[in-house]
């Protein structure tokens, strides 16, 4: 009896060992599958573009002529957008992360909004488009402008800001919070001193990453008017404006050859402009978990 139980236990190790190596297999072929996928495309855009990249590409305006055309205005409108769009959607999400988790008590009122929070973070990007369009362009009077751009951004990427915000926030223990209280700290001056500090990293991480989608949307811009061809720059935050996603859009809707190219050169630009951001978020987290 013994030794037939061996047998049985045995044969039992051995087929998790290799259903084990199946599956190690089969996650390993999808991961290589991927990269290899991205790293062909990658390499496509920088056989095309990186050959009209150079000072005049990003310094020079669109033009029905490719040789003559840049990403001066798209550059640096997506620029303005960002600018409107960092600080309202974290100010927002924040806020609301904190009441959530630290302010509010178990309610029905606090279930709605969380299910209603869960539910908008999948919500199609072209519905905000519209909801930018009815409120800030036509409700609040902005007009296609660039703030009514950047607010109608900012409700894009409320969400997930608020979502990563909850779950740093949830991370902190429990003790430092017991801790603060008991030495007579009341609750903002423990959300200020003890919570915000320790959850700063995971909130900054998930604000960029946020703010990187928002920076590579195109149809809620659509949506609110934002134009294809823009030759100038916006100097205010009521001027007409364009990003770089719509202008590729434009070019890569071009039937010659040159403008294919110029068009992978500006998701080229596009790519480095989002790498940036992210790799200001790894440094901001490294940074502040350090402090702790």
């Amino acid at each position: 009896m013994a030794s037939k139980e061996l047998m049985n236990i045995d044969k039992s190790f051995s087929f998790r060992h290799k259903k084990n190596k199946v599956f190690h297999g089969l996650f390993l072929a999808s991961t290589l599958i991927a990269i290899i996928s991205l790293a062909l495309l990658v390499g496509e855009l920088i056989y095309k573009g990186v050959g009209w990249l150079d000072w005049d590409f990003l310094t020079s305006y669109p033009s029905r002529f490719p040789e003559k055309a840049g990403i001066k205005s798209a550059l640096t409108g997506s620029i303005w957008l960002f600018v409107v769009t960092a600080p309202v959607a974290f100010i927002l999400g924040v806020g609301t992360a904190i009441y959530l988790e630290e302010y509010s008590d178990r309610s029905r009122f606090k279930n709605f909004i969380q299910i209603n929070i869960s539910n908008l973070a999948g919500v199609p990007s072209i519905v905000y488009g519209i909801l930018g369009l009815a409120l800030f362009v036509r409700g609040l009077h902005l007009g296609r402008s660039v703030l009514a751009g950047g607010l109608t951004m900012s409700l894009l990427v409320l969400p997930i800001i608020v979502v990563a915000s909850q779950e740093a926030i949830r991370s902190v223990p429990d003790d430092l919070r017991h801790a603060a209280y008991a030495l007579g700290a009341n609750r903002w001056q423990v959300v200020r001193t003890i919570v915000l500090p320790s959850a700063l990293p995971g909130i900054l991480t998930g604000t960029i990453l946020a703010l990187s989608r928002a920076i590579g949307e195109t149809a809620p811009l659509i949506m609110i008017g934002a134009l294809s061809f823009v030759a100038f720059v916006p100097e205010s935050l009521m001027d007409q404006f364009t990003v770089l996603p719509i202008q590729i859009f434009n070019w890569t809707s071009r039937p010659k050859e040159e403008f294919q190219n110029i068009a992978a050169a500006g998701i080229l630009v596009l790519l480095v402009f989002l790498l940036m951001m992210n790799a200001t978020a790894i440094i901001l987290r490294n940074k502040f978990q350090k402090r702790l």
